[in-house]
């Protein structure tokens, strides 16, 4: 990490900080203490000229939504799809909405919505398909305003998060994740994801109180 960066080129990016992701859905896709990461994504925003953010918006008619007959984490076939998941964030529900003390998507320097096709189930924020050849704009949006270095945080660590951290570094940008504003889906691929981002460059802090003197 860098001693000093200036805060004209930091952005901070809020990854699917959804009640989906929260026991608040204990139906959907509940991220032990997911709820308690609304205090430290605020304030790494105030570290950060711009704020950005990702919702998951997903058709209940999903063609990778679990069932009786097909478990979460099975296979499912297509070009967009690998494994199933019980239905979560669907538009109009309490899940699709993001943690109460989060700002109103309007209100984010630029917002994405992914997975809205019934036939796609991206994790990153920065691209709609797996191949990730479909940009959402995230990284464009970073380039032409001249950020350098992005600060994450969201929901789950182990899949959007991590995967969205890895997009941001092979487009060539710095990132800090910061744990404290983030939560895991399940204490093993946690560990696995902090390691994977771990060896691609990610730095890592506690807290947004460890931006303090370093972003001016």
């Amino acid at each position: 990490m860098p001693k000093h960066i200036a805060k004209t080129q930091v952005a901070s990016l809020d990854v699917d900080a959804q009640n989906c992701f929260t026991p608040v859905c204990p139906d959907e896709l509940p991220v032990p203490g997911g709820t308690e990461i609304v205090l430290e994504l605020n304030l790494q925003a105030r570290y950060a000229r711009y704020r950005l953010g990702s919702k998951d918006s997903h058709s209940p008619k999903a063609m990778w939504v679990a069932d009786d007959t097909h478990p979460q984490l099975s296979p499912v076939e297509g070009r967009n799809v690998d494994v199933r998941w019980k239905l979560h964030a669907v538009p109009g529900t309490l899940g699709f909405d993001l943690l109460d003390g989060l700002p109103a998507p309007v209100d984010y320097d630029f917002f994405v919505w992914k997975g809205v096709e019934p036939d796609m189930h991206p994790y990153g924020a920065c691209y709609h398909d797996l191949a990730e050849r479909l940009s959402t704009g995230v990284i464009e949006f970073l380039r032409t305003r001249g950020v350098t270095t992005v600060i994450v945080g969201g929901l789950p660590t182990d899949y959007c998060v991590k995967n969205t951290v890895l997009q941001l570094r092979r487009a060539g940008l710095a990132v800090i994740l910061n744990s404290g504003a983030s939560r895991g889906l399940d204490p093993r691929t946690e560990a696995e994801a902090l390691e994977t981002m771990r060896r691609a460059g990610v730095s890592t802090i506690q807290s947004a109180h460890e931006l303090e003197g370093l972003v001016k």
